[in-house]
Parts: structure tokens; sequence; C-alpha cells
């Protein structure tokens, strides 16, 4: 939409209030009610619907009845408020003419009161030449709806904070002004695109100029994702300026890799193309060569890439980095460096406690299972006449009742100390058998208590619940006309 900022100087306090009433109202609405509008903007002798035709007239807002009657903000109304707010603080006086045109924002000239030329950014998002933002931005985050405008407002608040931090930091790009809403103030690059200039008098130091900024953003803990010759500004004195800067990632994005080799290769096809630079450095490489050949023919590589303390990503929370994994991230990298250094130490003493563990269980159960062989031996050899088939008979048993003797035994001698030495494991056995019927007989008694339970409220239930028939089923058809209801009560009695 055309910026006409002829219109700003014939509007009231109360055509912006209207304006500021709608705005607020499309926080939560996408179409604003009129009657909403009234209530916020709340104006002392009405006339609201005046205002918001004249503000209609203007092309500030847009009208929409299909569902309510209601109004929503048009970019030129927002861009209004926004030049308004800014007037107020007195960062500048007067616009001027376009000088840019973008696929998602507008660049105009404002001048302050003393005659400094600035430069104003505008975003427009949701052009028809870019409106595929959900799947190239990240703007949305976690969010699911979306309005145009407040994409906007990211947008360019985004690029305020890049560009503020990066010019603290020495980077050649504009000075960051001010910011309010979608618009950004900035300073005004003497300069052109470097798509338009056609001759360098050093292309090669302007190339390796190029390729320093972004390995050196890399550095920093960003990538620029957008690094190719329409966003590279050149003066008379080759100088080069960065612009265009809410796209930017952290080099921890899970696609970090790939921005940085695209930005390598759009530097290196257009000088190639465009200058004629040949060489051995600048030579376009295949997607099938490594990492190694890529340093060895001094082309910028991603893995080679140290990042300095103070990284930019952590500071402004570039997108693909979040500052709780990052302290997470740092405080196990301690955690592991302090293991590693202590972990042959710690190693060494626990295979010693393993075998000083071991050892002894294994020692006592060879000792009693051999007490507890002889003990049957000695015990089976005194009961029997017969050693072979006592035996047999006293190992059966030992086996399979702990050792219990049948009432046959002739020797009282011999019964008093196998009682003695077996009636305790028996006993053991016959309470942890009775503890076990009990048990079960408990959860028997539980689960038909509970499946009582179940049915009761099951019962319950489905009698609360009115039974869904049609509407003429309980009516006799063509055997009278009594009432419903009456016919209900007679059922009943």
């Amino acid at each position: 939409m055309k910026l006409d900022v002829n219109a700003l100087r014939y509007l009231s306090k109360e055509d912006f209030r209207v304006l500021t009433a709608v705005e607020m109202g499309m926080r939560n609405h996408e179409i604003v009610p009129a009657e909403l509008v009234d209530r916020i903007a709340r104006l002392k002798h009405g006339g609201t619907y005046k205002v918001l035709r004249n503000l209609l007239k203007n092309k500030l807002v847009h009208h929409d009845a299909t569902k309510y009657d209601g109004y929503r903000l048009t970019y030129l109304g927002y861009d209004f408020l926004a030049i308004k707010t800014l007037v107020n603080r007195g960062v500048f006086a007067s616009v001027g003419r376009q000088i840019g045109v973008g696929k998602e924002s507008d660049i105009f000239e404002v001048a302050t009161e003393d005659g400094t030329v600035l430069a104003m950014k505008l975003h427009r998002l949701g052009r028809t030449s870019f409106r595929a933002v959900k799947s190239k931005r990240d703007y949305l985050v976690h969010r699911r709806s979306f309005n145009w405008l407040y994409l906007s407002r990211l947008a360019a608040l985004k690029e305020f904070a890049f560009m503020k931090a990066l010019g603290d930091h020495g980077f050649p790009v504009p000075t960051a002004v001010d910011c309010n809403r979608h618009c950004v103030i900035m300073s005004l690059v003497q300069g052109y695109p470097l798509v338009q200039v056609k001759e360098l008098q050093n292309p090669d130091d302007v190339f390796n100029t190029i390729l320093g900024l972004i390995v050196r953003l890399a550095e920093h803990g960003l990538i620029h994702c957008d690094f190719n010759e329409f966003n590279i500004m050149i003066d008379d004195d080759e100088k080069v300026t960065i612009i265009d800067f809410p796209q930017m990632v952290s080099v921890s994005h899970r696609n970090a890799k790939m921005f940085f080799d695209r930005d390598i290769e759009c530097i290196y096809k257009f000088f190639n193309k465009r200058f004629n630079l040949t060489s051995e450095n600048n030579e376009e490489q295949d997607g099938s060569e490594t990492e190694i050949e890529d340093e060895e023919n001094g082309r910028p590589s991603f893995l080679t890439v140290k990042k300095v303390a103070g990284s930019l990503d952590k500071e402004l929370a570039a997108s693909g980095f979040t500052r709780k994994e990052q302290v997470e991230m740092d405080k196990f990298i301690e955690e592991d460096a302090e293991e590693h250094s202590s972990g042959s130490d710690d190693d060494s003493t626990s295979d010693i406690n393993e075998i000083g563990d071991v050892v002894p269980i294994n020692s006592l159960n060879i000792e009693d299972q051999g007490h507890r062989d002889e003990y049957d031996h000695s015990l089976a050899s005194r009961n029997s006449d017969e050693p072979g088939s006592l035996s047999a008979e006293g190992t059966s048993c030992s086996g399979e009742n702990g050792l219990k003797i049948p009432p046959s035994a002739s020797n009282g001698d011999a019964a008093e100390p196998l009682e003695s030495g077996s009636n305790m494991p028996s006993q053991d056995t016959d309470n942890d058998e009775s503890d076990d019927d009990s048990d079960d007989e408990d959860d028997a008694a539980l689960t038909r208590q509970l499946n009582k339970q179940r049915k009761k409220a099951i019962a319950a239930a489905h009698g609360r619940r009115r039974p869904v028939t049609s509407r003429n089923a309980y009516k006799d058809k063509g055997k009278g006309t009594m009432n419903s209801k009456i016919q209900r009560q007679a059922c009943k009695w």
C-alpha cells in the first residue's frame, strides 16, 4: 500500500484515539465490533461512528459486516500510528520520498528538525510476494494463529535488536536510532546495493572483506541467512555495509551449517559471475567435496569457526538458541570434566569393592551347602537298616518336604535330632503357605467387593440417565388425542 502522509496533517486527536482503540481491540479480535471500539475510545461527546466513517474514507480502517458490524486496522492506519508516535518523540519531523521496496518492507527518507536525513523502514509482512512466513521465519514460535500486523511488529523488534548489538560490537551496519510498532528508524547509508555495481577497483579486497564479515558473524554466534548482493551496500570508497537482519539465527540452530554454506556460496557465485574471479580460491566446488577440501582451497568452513566469549546469540536469544539449554549444557560440561578427572580413581576403588562384596557371599553359600549335605547323609545312615533304600527315601523326603521323617520310623533316638533339625524349615514353609493362602483369600474378597461396588455404580448411573427416545415414541398414534404429559402420568400410576 502506498504511503500518503498528506492526510496525516488533517487527522485530529479523536481520529487517533479511535485508531488506537481499533488497534487495542485487535489483540483478541480479528474484526473489532463497533460497540467495542466505542467503549474503548470513550470519546467525551460521542461521535465514534462519525470518526470511523472518516477513517474509512481515508482507508485507515477496513469495514467488515459479514458476521457482524466490525472494523480492522489496515497497514496505512498502522503506519500513521507509528509515524505519529515517533514524531511526538522528536525522532523526525518530516517524511520524504520512497527509496526502496522489498518483498517484506518499504523504505522511506525522513528528516529531523535540524535537517539530518534518516531512513525509515516499514515492515509489511503478508504481501503476495512473501506469505510463507510460517515456514521461513520463526516469529510465531509456539503460536498457531497470527496477524500480519503483529508479525511485522515482531520482525521490526528483532531487526532493531540485532542492528543495535552489531553496531555496538563494531560491525559495519547502519546506526539504529529508534523503533515503534513495525517501524525502524536508522541512519541513511550513503552507497548503492552491490547488485547495482558493475565495476570495482579492487574486487579481490571487497570479496575477502565480505567473506571475513560472514566468518566474524559466525564467531560471534550469528548467521545472516540472507547474505547476498541485495543486502550489501557499498559506497564510492568501496566500504561495505550490511543491511536486513530479521532472519538471523544462532550457530546452535539445527540448520546453521546449511545457512552458513549458502551465504558463502551466494558470494562465490556473484563474484564469479559479475567480476570473473576464477582464481583457485574462488572456484565453485561440488557438493561431494568434504570440509577438508574446502579448508585446503581456502574456502571458509563452518566446522572451523570458533565462537568467541560473549556470543551475541546468547545476549539476543537468537533463533535456535535458548538460554535454559545453554545453562544446562554448561553445567553438564563442568560435571563431565570433574567426573573424567576422577574417573580412574573411582573405577579402581569400585573394582576392589565389587571383589570384596562377592567373595564372602560365595564362601558362605558353599559352606551352607556342604553342611546341609553332611547333615542329610548322617541322618539317613542312622535311621536305616537298609542304607540304599532308606537313604534314597530320606533324600527324596528332604528334597520334597523339608527333611520330614515318615511316622513308620522305629528308632526314637534318631527321630529327635531329625525333628529338632527339620521342624524349623517345615514350620516356616507352613507359615509361608498359610500367609499366601490368607493373601489370596483377601485378594479374592477385595475383588468381589470392588465388583459389587462397580455394578452398583453402573446401575446408579443408568438409573439417573434418561432413555434417549424419539419425540413420538410415547404417543399412541390414532387412538386418542390425550396430552403426552397426562399419558406418562397414567402409565406411572
